[in-house]
């Protein structure tokens, strides 16, 4: 086993935290595994990862290291795709996995311009707000929108999503128009419980740097973007949304936006990758596109 090897097994067993997992996502036997990393502790003379009988995490040098070895290998990625890529001929499948109305409504209409600009790459759709495990589900990228947890992956931030607060006319006809967040007793919210947890989120906005909460009374619950937007139509509350998801249908009147000054903190928008992205050309260029393709909708970063 070659150097390099030895190289793409512990970046695979960092980002796994086992070494079952990561020999199974390689093909290869776990023994196999444990002693390319021994061997690669001997060599270098410093132990890189800290064993339990639930996970595999790593040392200080093991966490430097791995950063050494995700360029090293990016750069032989690169080195070799040189000519191939020279040519402009990428070829390959992309697993990619996105919020189902992102997916629906702004990447898939865009998505044949960007093939046939790259007519040798297959692109694998997934459209689900459930977090989707990257690793265990083998998935080349996620894009994510709200806070995330700490974790081993890579991460490129896109930006951040405005949100609103918006009604139906219907309900405000007969609840009255909330002005300032003192108004909210006497609303309903439709209660967005998160596909993942269950948990109800309370109502948000901002107080210059501050964030408030409250929690405001409801009566029917979603844990779908789909149907949060749904339930907010037919009348049974107001919703926090980003602006983007419900453009259309305040353009249409069927929903109004509600207490503009008094707005939720943006949503950061990243993608996620289980490793280097550089290290692959086409998910470069993918990601790119993404990017370009998501900009009207967000507000960059800086």
């Amino acid at each position: 086993m070659d150097r390099i090897e030895h190289y793409r097994i512990f970046v695979r067993v960092i980002e796994s935290r086992s070494f079952t997992r990561a020999a199974d996502l390689l093909q290869m036997p776990r023994s196999t595994v444990s002693t390319a990393i021994a061997d690669l502790e001997a060599r270098l003379g410093v132990r890189l990862l800290n064993r339990t009988t639930r996970m595999v995490t790593p040392t200080d040098e093991g966490t430097d290291f791995h950063e050494r070895c995700l360029a090293f290998l990016a750069e032989s990625e690169e080195i070799e795709g040189m000519f191939r890529t020279a040519s402009r001929r990428i070829e390959g499948r992309i697993r990619v996995d996105l919020p189902g109305r992102i997916g629906r409504l702004i990447v898939t209409p865009a998505l044949p311009a960007f093939l046939a600009r790259w007519p040798g790459l297959r692109i694998e759709l997934g459209m689900t707000d459930r977090a989707v495990d990257l690793i265990g589900e083998r998935v080349d990228m996620a894009l994510r929108v709200g806070p995330l947890p700490a974790s081993g992956l890579r991460a490129r931030r896109f930006g951040d999503l405005r949100q609103i607060n918006v009604a139906s006319p219907a309900y405000l006809a007969q609840y009255g128009i909330p002005l300032v967040p003192a108004d909210l007793e006497h609303h309903w919210q439709v209660a967005y419980a998160s596909p993942s947890t269950g948990r109800i989120a309370d109502w948000e906005w901002q107080d210059g740097d501050r964030p408030q909460s409250f929690s405001v009374p409801w009566r029917v619950s979603a844990n779908s973007a789909e149907g949060y937007i749904a339930c907010a139509l037919a009348g049974m509350g107001m919703i926090q949304i980003p602006a983007y998801d419900v453009a259309h249908h305040i353009t249409s009147g069927d929903l109004v936006e509600v207490m503009p000054g008094h707005r939720a903190e943006s949503l950061p928008m990243t993608l996620l990758f289980p490793g280097q992205p550089r290290s692959i050309r086409r998910l470069t260029v993918f990601a790119d596109w993404l990017q370009s393709v998501l900009a009207a909708y967000i507000d960059a970063t800086t």
